[in-house]
């Protein structure tokens, strides 16, 4: 990922502290860490090591500092004052793998800065690298703010309360039953209804607009960012030989929903006689070119 490359110091921002931090006492006071925790960029790990004095039951992940990448779901994960150091790139990524890595029923508590008066790259009066900063703001509930700080709650797509103006759209109002495979600010990802293969999900913007080239180019992007995060997902998963994207986009394209999603579908070696052609077969005299 290029902003990775650019933001190649983003870790030097981790502070060395000896006591916990303000959001983590927040969310601890509240009563807010349940069942087994992450702390999702926990940078060198005091709020790990107080939050265990505790009792909670907690580990820590940090790309730099504690590597070792979670291989389970979690019921709690907090990510305190993480994407304010990121790039719009690596934050949708930190989203994406969040809403992965959280049980079905969880939650995510996000902290983020909100002094922060410059935003860009700056650099750092003790170690003098270029680090990043930047203002966050998250479509999610905020359950806290003063001058320094905001905390937002995420719960799942699926399961809480979305648009009511659009209640009779299944992508509006993605059934609990569904799995989710990644969520975004503006995106979400879940396994088709009706699978044409094994690993067969689709990508789906979280407004709720019909046509594909109505969407924003901002939509766009979070959409096709997601669906390259996806197929690792079942590439990993299912291992298939290849795959078909498709949008279906009015009727006459065989579009059924009236609200966008594009199909990522695997192939697999056999799955049909001849798969010359490819999306081609959509009109299937016209498969054959060759």
């Amino acid at each position: 990922m290029e902003s990775k490359k650019l933001n190649s110091y983003n870790h030097l921002t981790a502070k060395e502290r000896d006591s916990i931090s303000f959001p983590a006492r927040h969310v601890l006071n509240k009563g807010l860490l349940m069942g087994e925790v992450l702390d999702f960029g926990c940078g060198f790990g005091k709020d790990v090591e107080v939050l265990k004095e505790e009792g909670i039951d907690i580990v820590g992940y940090d790309r730099h500092y504690f590597p070792s990448y979670p291989q389970k779901q979690f019921d709690t994960i907090i990510c305190l004052y993480v994407l304010n150091v990121l790039m719009q790139e690596e934050q949708t990524r930190v989203l994406m793998e969040i809403s992965q890595l959280l049980k079905p029923t969880g939650k995510a508590y996000f902290a983020v800065r909100r002094d922060i008066t410059f935003e860009g790259f700056r650099t750092h009066k003790i170690h003098q690298k270029p680090t990043y900063q930047c203002n966050v703001i998250l479509p999610f509930f905020s359950i806290f703010r003063n001058e320094n700080c905001e905390i937002y709650e995420y719960k799942p797509f699926n399961i809480r309360l979305i648009d009511q103006l659009e209640d009779s759209c299944p992508f509006c109002n993605p059934s609990s039953d569904s799995i989710l495979l990644a969520e975004s600010a503006t995106a979400f990802s879940i396994y088709d209804k009706f699978p044409v293969s094994n690993g067969h999900a689709l990508i789906i913007p979280k407004r709720h607009v019909d046509n594909y080239f109505d969407l924003s180019f901002r939509e766009q992007s979070a959409c096709f960012f997601m669906l390259n995060y996806v197929k690792e997902i079942v590439q990993k998963k299912n291992d298939p030989d290849g795959f078909n994207i498709g949008i279906n986009i009015g009727k006459s394209a065989g579009q059924t929903v009236d609200h966008v999603h594009i199909h990522l579908i695997p192939r697999y070696a056999g799955d049909v006689d001849n798969p010359i052609g490819g999306v081609r077969e959509v009109i299937p005299e016209k498969k054959i070119y060759l």
